[in-house]
């Protein structure tokens, strides 16, 4: 796979939510790049890891839904962009992050294109499926960010 720079815009499924946190952008960031660290809080993911520095290049291994995913990082602009990609199940999934600062804290947006066989055989039911997908992880991301537990 070429190393994209954006999702893929022609993909049958493409998801793009977004949600406010009542945090620093630093501290969302920081949970979002410790790669590591998502089981903790990001119920959906049983395992990850990063073995090198976050940088565009870097590989990291991850298990969600039953699939070990291995994502290469495409694009990093510290602390307000990263795209990455991976392939699980003949699903090619690019998946953008973006951080902007907003009156009340930070906007997260994410945004995610699916194709390959299975997202073509039945493009309804995978969209769903990332919606949903998404939307928990901003829900959980911004449970996170705002926990007082081991605020930064």
């Amino acid at each position: 796979m070429s190393r994209p720079a954006d999702i893929d815009h022609k993909a049958p499924v493409i998801a793009d939510h977004r949600i406010t946190i009542r945090a620093s952008r630093t501290r969302a960031w920081k949970l979002l790049t410790e790669i590591a660290e998502w089981p903790r809080w990001q119920t959906d993911i049983q395992e990850a890891a990063l073995d090198a520095r976050l940088e565009p290049g870097a590989a990291f291994r991850w298990t969600t839904f039953g699939m070990s995913i291995t994502s290469t990082v495409h694009a990093l602009d510290e602390g307000s962009r990263i795209v990455w990609s991976g392939e699980a199940q003949d699903i090619v999934g690019i998946h953008e992050w973006t951080f902007t600062d907003v009156r009340d804290g930070v906007e997260v947006r994410t945004r995610e294109s699916f194709s390959g066989p299975p997202i073509t055989a039945d493009a309804p039911k995978m969209q769903a499926l990332l919606d949903g997908s998404l939307v928990a992880w901003l829900q959980r991301l911004k449970a996170a960010a705002e926990s007082t537990q081991d605020s930064n």
